[in-house]
């Protein structure tokens, strides 16, 4: 093969990859959708990092409880001192020894702190809480995110194959018009009319493919998979079980499992918290001390003594903040007021839930509504197209009335089609309000 066309038909390839031959399909269902979500979504991501940095601030707060130990080691050059009367007369020169050294080890136990210490290790406990539940309600969002897309492509692809169908049947009544055009019963300005249905079924279809594209490149973009990712949708999706429960059910499983009110809850416990600390501020604190000191020369003897001298202690050390009874007041009714906004908070959010189960759940129902209604109207417009084409062909029937049973009828395929996946959106929506999802 010659080098030109090798280079022919390597820009053959590149042109169809780049039209998307190349595309990578790829089918999977809804539990593979969230774990793909859970591996390499960059929001879940974040916010398992949150939850890694309240775990070592956990760490830290619990920290507190250990003695603190300071050493300190200091060596330095020591120069003559001076020595005059009260009047800074008769002045002498005292000689001092050049090299001084100074060691100190001191340690600190904290015994009594009022509950400051505990209080913050609970703080700190309270807030990797927070930070886990974050994480949950990232996931309960990015999952029904994706549903969203997921459901949507699915529609998509029905929408497809409902609007090929009806191109079929349209090109089957187009044919049998050409047929008997020969036979001089049917007029060409017929047969044109339905090629005008068919451009605009065409039409529709070509609308349709390309919100499949934009749909199936969120969905890719979401999941992180490569831009040439086609992702096909479970065909079984429609028979998964749904689960039937009632509205005061699915309240019930609201109040267990709503991370909201979970955040809620912790955070009237952490402001409770907040109140003990608040508290302990004015209340003194007690620790043992122990030091061991080794300092030279001795400067407190004239002259001065060339020696190290060494001594230690251990002892109990109390420290009051006086200042505390008068300037917490009001830091102390900060956190009791706190206190009652994160209780009023968390009946605001119980009674946004309640609302927006209530509201799902009817929803739900009238989505089963839906489909049965739709089911019949699929139904009655399939006997009207036949009823309808078997006129035509008996000359009995208008083309206006063929025209308006096919349309009928694409109307009630793609309504159905709809109804049986708004089923799907809405029973995932309310595993979502649950936060069961």
């Amino acid at each position: 093969m010659s080098k030109k066309k090798r280079l022919i038909g390597l820009l053959c390839i590149t042109v169809l990859c780049s039209q998307g031959l190349c595309a990578q399909t790829r089918q999977m269902g809804i539990e593979e959708l969230f774990r793909l979500a859970d591996e390499q979504s960059k929001s879940i991501q974040t916010y398992r990092t949150g939850k890694e940095a309240a775990e070592e601030a956990l760490k830290a707060a619990k920290a507190q409880r250990l003695p603190d130990v300071n050493m300190s080691l200091s060596a330095s050059y020591w120069g003559n001192g001076k020595l005059w009367d009260r009047d800074f007369g008769n002045a002498m020169t005292i000689d001092m020894p050049h090299f001084g050294n100074n060691f100190a080890l001191e340690a600190q136990q904290v015994v009594y702190a009022g509950g400051a210490i505990s209080s913050g290790i609970r703080q700190a406990e309270l807030g990797k809480l927070l930070a886990e539940l974050d994480l949950q309600k990232n996931v309960q969002e990015i999952r029904f995110l994706l549903v969203g897309h997921y459901l949507n492509l699915y529609k998509l692809d029905n929408q497809i194959k409902v609007l090929q169908k009806n191109m079929e049947l349209t090109d089957e009544v187009i044919a049998n018009m050409k047929a008997r055009r020969e036979q001089g019963t049917v007029l060409k300005n017929d047969i044109t009319r339905y090629e005008l249905q068919k451009e605009q079924l065409n039409l529709q279809l070509t609308r349709v493919k390309d919100a499949r594209r934009i749909a199936n490149h969120q969905l890719a973009t979401t999941l992180h998979l490569p831009e040439s990712t086609e992702i096909y949708p479970d065909s079984l999706l429609l028979r998964e079980q749904i689960q039937t429960l009632t509205e005061e059910d699915w309240q019930e499983l609201a109040e267990a499992n709503h991370i909201v009110l979970k955040q809620t809850q912790a955070t009237i416990r952490m402001n409770e918290q907040k109140v003990k600390q608040e508290r302990a501020e004015r209340l003194p604190h007690i620790s043992i001390v122990a030091a061991e000191h080794l300092d030279g020369p001795i400067t407190i003897e004239v002259p001065v003594l060339d020696n190290n001298f060494n001594y230690w202690y251990i002892g109990i050390g109390v420290k009051y903040n006086l200042s505390s009874l008068f300037k917490n007041n009001r830091k102390l009714k900060q956190a009791r007021l706190n206190v009652r906004q994160a209780q009023e908070q968390r009946q605001l959010a119980q009674e946004q839930i309640e609302n927006a189960v209530q509201e799902g759940y009817v929803n739900f129902l009238t989505a089963f509504t839906d489909l049965r209604t739709q089911e019949n109207s699929v139904r009655l417009a399939d006997e009207n197209y036949h009823v309808t084409d078997n006129r035509y062909k008996n000359e009995m029937a208008l083309l206006t009335d063929m025209l308006d049973a096919s349309n009928m009828k694409l109307t009630a395929d793609l309504g159905l089609v709809d109804a049986r996946i708004n089923i799907l959106y809405n029973y995932y929506k309310m595993k979502y309000i649950t936060h069961t999802l």
